[in-house]
C-alpha cells in the first residue's frame, strides 16, 4: 500500500489516502498517515477518489515527531570524502520544521553559500517500532556549516532541508529495501546512480541501533544516508544555486523534485 497526504482540487486542507494506479483515494474516516501505521490496517481506502494529477502531495507525516540521519552510510560516499568507514552508525537529529512536501522548495538560508543534495532511502517507523515503509528522502545539507560547526544541526536541520515523498511505500511491499536503484539528477544531469546493497548499515540494523536508546513510535523518519556522487564531491565541487532542480528517484517508491527557492 502507497500512503499520501494530499490536498484535494481546489481544497485548503490535506486529507491522508491510498495511492492506487494513477488515483488517489481518501481514507473514509479521516485517518492520517500515522494512524494508518500506527494500526497496521492495510484494508482499501473506500473514500473519494482523485486523479493523481490533480493533487497536491504533501509531506506523507507532515511533522514527523523525530528525524534521524545517518552520515557515511554508503561504502562509495565514505571513500570519496576520504571518511572512514565507520564501525557503527553515525546518527544525527534534522528538526521537523525541516520536511517540506515532496515538491519543495529549497529554501537557502542567507547565511549558507555551499548548499549540497543527497538522495537517501527513508526508512518510516510503524507499529511497535518496527518498520512500517520506505519512501524518498533528500538529506539537503550546508557544507560550509557543517565543516566548521561539530554539531550538525543547524547544517542539516534548517527549515525546508528534508522533502521527502511522494508517498509511503509499506514494508510488505518491498521485500529487498537493501537492492533497490537510487539515482538523483540536478538540472537533468545525473549525479547519483547506484544501489542500495552499498549501503553500509541496513535499514534493519539502523533501526535496531536508533532504538537501544530512543523510544520509536508511527511516523518517524529515518535517512539512511547518502551514496557517492554529491557535489562536494565533485572536482571541481559544484553546489546548488537558486532554481536549481533536484530529482531523486528509488526503484520501486517513486520520486520526488523540487527547486531550491
Amino acid at each position: 500500500m502507497k500512503l499520501a497526504t494530499f490536498l484535494p482540487p481546489g481544497a485548503s486542507t490535506a486529507v491522508a489516502g491510498e495511492v492506487r494506479g494513477d488515483e488517489v483515494i481518501a481514507f473514509a474516516g479521516g485517518e492520517s498517515v500515522a494512524d494508518r501505521l500506527a494500526s497496521e490496517d492495510r484494508s482499501p481506502a473506500t473514500g473519494t477518489a482523485y486523479p493523481l494529477v490533480e493533487v497536491t502531495l504533501q509531506a506523507p507525516v507532515p511533522a514527523p515527531r523525530c528525524i534521524f540521519g545517518i552520515g557515511l552510510n554508503y561504502a562509495a560516499h565514505a571513500a570519496e570524502t576520504g571518511g572512514e568507514v565507520p564501525e557503527a552508525p553515525i546518527v544525527f537529529m534534522k528538526l521537523p520544521s525541516s520536511v517540506v512536501a515532496p515538491g519543495g522548495p529549497i529554501v537557502c538560508p542567507p547565511v549558507v553559500r555551499r548548499l549540497d543534495y543527497e538522495g537517501e532511502l527513508g526508512v518510516v517507523i510503524g507499529a511497535g517500532g518496527r518498520i512500517g515503509g520506505y519512501t524518498v528522502g533528500n538529506d539537503v545539507s550546508a557544507r560550509d556549516l557543517q565543516r566548521r560547526e561539530k554539531q550538525w544541526t543547524r547544517a542539516k536541520g534548517f527549515d525546508t532541508s528534508c522533502p521527502y515523498g511522494p508517498w509511503i511505500t509499506t514494508a510488505d511491499e518491498v521485500p529487498d529495501p537493501e537492492n533497490l536503484r537510487l539515482r538523483t539528477w540536478v538540472n537533468g544531469e545525473l549525479r547519483q546512480d547506484t544501489s542500495t546493497s552499498d549501503l553500509i548499515f541496513g535499514p534493519q540494523t539502523l533501526v535496531d541501533f536508533i532504538a537501544e536508546t530512543c523510544t520509536l513510535v508511527p511516523g518517524d523518519l529515518i535517512l539512511t544516508g547518502t551514496p557517492s556522487g554529491v557535489g562536494a564531491a565533485m572536482d571541481p565541487r559544484v553546489f546548488l544555486q537558486s532554481g536549481d532542480v533536484i530529482r531523486i528517484e528509488i526503484e520501486s517508491l517513486g520520486s520526488i523534485e523540487h527547486a531550491v527557492a
